[in-house]
């Protein structure tokens, strides 16, 4: 009773299906429960292979280390087989250990790096499960880990989503040992800390919180870990799982938080006191807290000098702008204020529209729709056809839709314009948010003129202005009315003026940089 009370796992309970037989064969998987390994060898293949069964990728191993039975168990295709035979086999087989202290004698012979000593059963199939492959011993209640992941990887590559012309060309990979290399290859403190927190029942996905200690405020990553350990959800395949639960208004149009490929810029937000996280499985890193503001800023906007990356972020800011109202703004005064346009203005226009049967809320909508059809099969196409079909459409679709009279030609300008102007948005989780908000504002222009497209806006300021990232106001640091993070928000200021770091949440070093640090000529220099 004893022995069964020990080595049993948890039984798998099914619904009972109707017309059935009572009798069902009973199906083993991995516990919650620290169930500890046996003595007997025997006793721990056989719940092994009921845990395994019917998977053919896991290879047991065994053989004899001196008069003792043993057993390496891994998982083809995650295992460095080649290191395998040639560190651990051959080393096991070809030497003599002591009986006394046997396990530490095997440890301290292997050539491995690294070798971890655990006790239970769940223990022992997260190590198979990440790729370690276990040993086990005949007579030890205790099994070894051994250090030999290998799988196949992405080599790392500039970001796609990210591109740039001045600045790094590496870009993170799926890969979460990769990607925790490349921050530290650029921040050598070891200040630098990382949080391992495993989220998903069946992926057991990693999930990496990376700070810098003395820079951050420590209920930030608490509340992080708290969110994190809140999830209970089958697995997570992307980091878009992990922003959908710990976000704090799901109900936003507006994302909550950054994600990134380039280690630059997530280096340059731990030097700000954020938190990264880091995915398994996934190049995209969160960031987090974020502000509206974050959203519009570019690497390249402190890569280059402070009049370029200022002149940059003003266009960007503009033209945001433009491809959220133009469209609303043209519905309204076509339609109700048709004494704000010029008089040739508003002949050319309504000369235009005049076989066109359809009023100009209808119109932007189709012309809209369409744009953003054609803007989807463009990024769902191969890359070969996929530029050709976005732009040969929109050509070949505007130029027959004018032609047909079924829309005008300014509106053609108008979506061409704001479709434009739409691309100028540096993360494309605003750039989506915009997109969106942009169908509603066309429906109150189209029914309550510029008194709908001002309403819209309010809106949208109060709601930006209840939203909070990790407790961060959203639109800070103009609403808290933080004077010194503000160089950095509609302008960019030199960098030898930004000081002082910006305050996110709680206790923070405020200091980032030292003072009198404007170039200056040599003396006798002009």
């Amino acid at each position: 009773m004893r022995q069964r009370e020990e080595f049993e796992v948890i039984r798998i309970r099914r619904l009972p299906l109707k017309k059935k037989p009572k009798k069902q064969k009973a199906q083993q998987q991995t516990s919650s429960q620290e169930i500890p390994l046996s003595k007997k060898l025997t006793e721990n293949i056989h719940l092994f292979s009921s845990l395994y069964q019917d998977s053919s990728d896991v290879i047991f191993r065994s053989f004899v280390v001196g008069k003792i039975d043993a057993t390496i168990i891994y998982i083809e295709g995650l295992s460095d087989t080649h290191k395998l035979d040639e560190q651990v086999l051959d080393t096991l087989l070809k030497n003599e250990f002591k009986e006394i202290d046997f396990l530490i004698s095997i440890k301290n012979r292997l050539p491995i790096s690294n070798i971890e000593t655990i006790s239970t059963f769940s223990e022992c199939v997260n190590a198979i499960s990440a790729g370690n492959p276990v040993l086990l011993l005949d007579g030890f209640e205790e099994a070894l880990s051994l250090g030999l992941v290998k799988f196949e990887k992405r080599s790392i590559e500039e970001p796609q989503a990210e591109t740039s012309i001045r600045g790094p060309r590496e870009g993170f990979t799926e890969s979460l040992g990769v990607n925790t290399s490349l921050l530290r290859r650029i921040i050598k403190d070891p200040a630098l800390k990382m949080k391992a927190v495993h989220v998903g029942k069946y992926t057991k996905t990693k999930v990496m919180i990376a700070y810098i200690e003395g820079l951050i405020d420590r209920t930030l990553i608490e509340e992080i870990e708290n969110r994190l350990n809140r999830i209970h959800i089958d697995g997570v395949l992307e980091s878009g799982y992990i922003e959908q639960f710990i976000e704090d208004s799901p109900y936003s149009p507006f994302p909550q938080l950054l994600y990134t490929e380039r280690p630059d810029v997530a280096s340059a937000n731990l030097l700000e006191g954020r938190a990264i996280l880091i995915i398994e499985g996934t190049p995209f890193s969160l960031i987090a807290p974020v502000s509206f503001f974050s959203l519009f800023q570019s690497q390249e906007d402190y890569y280059e000098r402070f009049w370029i990356g200022t002149f940059i972020r003003s266009l960007r800011f503009l033209f945001v702008v433009i491809s959220l109202f133009l469209p609303s703004i043209y519905v309204a005064i076509t339609t109700f204020h048709q004494e704000m346009v010029p008089t040739d203005l508003l002949l050319s226009i309504a000369s235009s529209r005049e076989g066109v049967p359809f009023p100009a809320i209808v119109e932007a909508i189709m012309m809209e729709i369409a744009f953003e059809a054609l803007r989807e099969a463009g990024i769902r196409l191969p890359k070969q056809v996929g530029s050709a079909v976005s732009i040969v459409g929109a050509l070949v679709i505007g130029q027959a839709a004018v032609q047909a009279g079924i829309v005008s030609a300014p509106m053609i300008i108008v979506v061409s314009i704001t479709g434009i102007a739409s691309f100028m948005a540096p993360r494309y989780s605003i750039g989506l948010s915009i997109r969106l908000l942009r169908f509603p504002i066309i429906f109150l222009a189209g029914f309550l003129g510029l008194i709908g497209v001002m309403l819209a806006l309010i809106m949208i300021i109060i709601h930006l202005s209840t939203l909070r990232s990790f407790g961060v106001p959203y639109l800070s640091p103009i609403s808290t009315l933080q004077k010194p993070s503000m160089k950095d928000t509609l302008i960019r200021s030199p960098l030898w003026k930004m000081n002082l770091r910006p305050h996110l949440t709680g206790e923070f070093n405020a200091v980032r940089q030292g003072t009198n640090l404007k170039p200056v000529p040599k003396n006798g220099d002009e």
